[in-house]
């Protein structure tokens, strides 16, 4: 961060003091950090915690992050490196099946944003370098290589047994590391082109089909437009927009643990929704409203529709074979 600056008799030491104002004004002006920031999160309910990196798009403070970088978050804190600026941070919306979410930082401003080339035609070869948060270190470092690959789909699994595919992506040969999800992948003149999506344990979220030696990032111009749409205000089934409704569980895809599909409670928060509606771990949800849900990912897809407050029916097989349905009232829980 620039170091911050401070009238011969009478006339002359005035104007001495006017230009030492201005002096102090830019540096105040001078725009703080490089355009990419650090993402750290407290996981609550997982009594844990994960990092990965941001991308500055606003000089207040609004930030293009991977969703798996801040899903489970129950509190999100956004630091600049080199700077010794730390921001707590919201979640302004997310989409999950295009790994995308965007962060609000609150009180900040004058923050260097980072240059975006969107409409930059790529080519296999082209040299490309990510820049990131590896191993959760808090600073940042860049790794170099090239475009090997364009337009890739890629399966992403997740602890709970469910996968996404994501599609479109840009394969490099540059060697990111867990932390470096949601860092910038930069051209040679250092625009933006990707967003790195790392295969990253840490953070629950790791590629299938994929070698240590690949690594992957969403087109920059396909994330901004998930972005413009959680910024508009357009939520949809893919784009969630504002709080989480919350259930309260932990939960798995029910194959290998009942004959029935739906998902197996694995954990109930105390306190929470579900609990204070009667579920217990061991419970297989069948369905919500009504209508069935055969995966953790499906159950989640469902509650991401609903609002915190909203009441749900929840039907469930007992771990006596018993079939019952409650209503549960949503609570405001972290982005999924």
């Amino acid at each position: 961060m620039p170091a911050r600056p401070l009238r011969l008799a009478a006339a002359v030491l005035a104007a001495a003091a006017v230009l030492a104002g201005l002096g102090v004004a830019r540096a105040r002006a001078a725009a703080i950090g490089t355009g990419v920031v650090v993402v750290e999160t407290a996981l609550g309910y997982q009594d844990g915690a994960a990092a990965g990196t941001g991308i500055v798009l606003s000089a207040d403070g609004e930030v293009l992050t991977n969703n798996h970088v801040i899903r489970g978050a129950t509190s999100i804190h956004v630091a600049v490196p080199g700077t010794g600026r730390r921001y707590a941070a919201r979640v302004v919306g997310y989409d999950v099946q295009d790994d995308v979410a965007v962060l609000r930082l609150a009180g900040a401003a004058n923050l260097k944003t980072a240059a975006l080339a969107p409409g930059e035609a790529l080519r296999v070869g082209q040299r490309v370098s990510a820049t990131g948060n590896a191993g959760g270190s808090g600073s940042l470092s860049t790794v170099r290589g090239s475009i090997t690959g364009l337009g890739r789909t890629i399966v992403a699994g997740d602890d709970e047994g469910d996968s996404e595919q994501l599609t479109g992506l840009i394969e490099t040969n540059a060697a990111v590391v867990a932390g470096d999800s949601g860092g910038p992948l930069a051209d040679a003149a250092g625009r933006v082109v990707g967003m790195t999506t790392a295969a990253s344990p840490a953070n629950r979220f790791t590629f299938e089909q994929a070698s240590a030696a690949d690594a992957y990032a969403i087109p920059i111009a396909k994330a901004l437009s998930v972005a413009q749409k959680i910024e508009s205000g357009t939520g949809s089934a893919r784009v969630h927009v504002g709080a989480t409704a919350f259930l309260g569980v932990g939960i798995a895809t029910a194959t290998g643990f009942s004959g029935t599909a739906g998902v197996v409670v694995t954990t109930v928060e105390d306190g929470g929704p579900a609990g204070r509606a009667g579920l217990v771990a061991g419970d297989v949800i069948v369905a919500v409203d009504g209508r069935a849900v055969a995966s953790s990912s499906a159950l989640r897809t469902r509650l991401l529709a609903k609002r915190p407050g909203q009441k749900v029916r929840i039907t469930y097989l007992g771990r006596d074979g018993s079939t019952a349905t409650v209503t549960a009232t949503l609570a405001s829980g972290p982005p999924q």
